[in-house]
């Protein structure tokens, strides 16, 4: 089957998206279908480490807008990858002691240097900000009218069976919509929905009303939570047949002696680590208080972004806390498998599980989910899955578990607490892809049928 795949996050950027859509590509590629892709031409962040695009997949770059070239510094004229096309117009030189450079040069103190950006970096987040406050769905959104010139292109050469559109951001949707006008089967993979809680007021009916077009145009919506799909189904009567529920997953062929370590971890302690992000519901303290309660316990955390209480508990720490910066997917893959306990932190809506759970689930290692004072979602997996311990976020409990583990880890019994891997084998990237493509091609096939 021909597949079209509109991404906006799609590799070199290491988005969860991203990660999420090159896995799915490579299992389809695997499994003998022609996949193409739609994608920006724009520059990654971060060390990279991300999976290869196979040969077979073809990926067009176009231009991602005069606003997004000015605020990355890169979308122009570049040699194409292997399988890859670019028709992006040449950059603008904007280096030197232009007005830009006397600018950002001028301003640079006013930005916190711990964000982890350098200041390049932290002036772009603020503009991005400014210009997502006065177009929707944000700065971004310059990129459709380029896409869709892509689009028409590909469909005089070939109209593909299927067109495959990846939100979030939200600016693929308007493509996919395109798609769906000129009569081609149009999928929506849309993770969380358009209209979510954090959609700023000024947006929220458009995000509805971006959503409930999507919805009604798609032959197939999946979402990755049960939560998302009751979300939808309730907004806009969807049928069941319209919905399924694909996770986020792990690579089941990554391997750990392919991979050089980046995080050298001392089998004197019980080493615990944080792959993740933190937001002002996922937080820290009672974590970090716990392990500094019991010797023998270090804490390591890698995330774009180190809130200053975290910085500052670091610095006292002596050690036992470490600060490993943004690790690249690859460098993530490798500490997580080297580990001895994986740490979650719960999301703030109780029925959704954070996809960093599922990626953990592959590194065989034991998971310490760390939830409020009730039972979540992510908690009842751990559970029924025996991945390891569904704990209260509170530094007396918590402490006593660490001190159970340096004992589990004395004894040698740790991996006794370890997801076994035929258990969770359908969360692995190329079980998903093969359970989203059979509801895709049944949904084709009744389609079809329909007409």
């Amino acid at each position: 089957m021909y597949l079209l795949l509109v991404a906006y996050d799609f590799p070199p950027i290491p988005s969860p998206q991203a990660l999420r859509w090159i896995y799915l590509v490579r299992a389809l590629s695997d499994a003998g279908h022609r996949v193409e892709v739609i994608a920006p031409n724009v520059p990654g962040y971060g060390p990279g480490g991300l999976p290869e695009i196979p040969a077979s997949v073809v990926v067009h770059r176009v231009f991602p807008g005069r606003m997004t070239q000015f605020l990355l510094g890169r979308g122009g004229a570049r040699k194409p990858a292997v399988g890859s096309t670019c028709d992006a117009p040449p950059l603008v030189h904007v280096e030197g002691r232009n007005w830009k450079g006397r600018l950002t040069k001028s301003i640079r103190p006013l930005f916190d240097s711990r964000s982890g950006l350098n200041w390049k970096g932290r002036l772009a987040e603020k503009l991005k900000a400014v210009v997502s406050n006065l177009v929707f769905p944000d700065y971004r959104i310059e990129w459709v009218k380029y896409a869709l010139s892509r689009l028409d292109v590909l469909l005089e050469t070939g109209r593909p069976d299927v067109v495959v559109v990846s939100h979030e951001p939200a600016c693929t949707l308007p493509v996919g919509l395109a798609a769906a006008r000129r009569g081609l089967p149009l999928v929506v993979d849309m993770g969380d929905p358009v209209l979510a809680p954090y959609t700023p007021d000024r947006w929220r009916k458009k995000a509805f009303e971006l959503e409930g077009s999507v919805c009604r145009a798609a032959m197939l919506i999946s979402v990755t939570t049960e939560a998302a799909a009751q979300v939808l189904q309730q907004r806009h009567q969807l049928s069941e047949e319209k919905l399924i529920v694909i996770r986020q997953g792990f690579n089941p062929d990554f391997r750990l002696d392919e991979a050089a370590s980046e995080t050298p971890f001392d089998p004197a302690f019980v080493e615990l680590l944080y792959t993740g992000s933190f937001y002002s519901f996922r937080r820290a303290e009672v974590l970090l208080d716990a392990v500094l309660a019991v010797p023998g316990v270090r804490l390591s955390i890698a995330s774009i972004r180190m809130p200053d209480y975290l910085v500052n508990y670091a610095e006292k720490s002596g050690g036992r806390i470490r600060l490993l910066g943004f690790l690249s997917h690859t460098a993530a893959l490798v500490a997580q498998r080297s580990c001895d306990i994986l740490v979650n932190l719960a999301n703030e809506d109780p029925v959704q599980v954070p996809g960093k759970v599922f990626e953990y689930m592959g590194a065989g290692k034991p998971i310490m989910h760390l939830r409020g004072k009730q039972q979540d979602a992510t908690g009842a997996l751990m559970t029924a899955l025996h991945a390891g311990w569904d704990v209260s976020s509170e530094t007396e409990v918590i402490s006593a578990l660490l001190a159970d583990v340096c004992d589990l880890k004395r004894r040698g019994e740790l991996s006794t607490f370890a997801p076994d891997r035929d258990q969770v084998k359908e969360f692995s990237w190329p079980h998903l892809a093969e359970t989203w493509f059979s509801r895709v091609e049944s949904n084709l096939q009744a389609s079809l049928h329909q007409q």
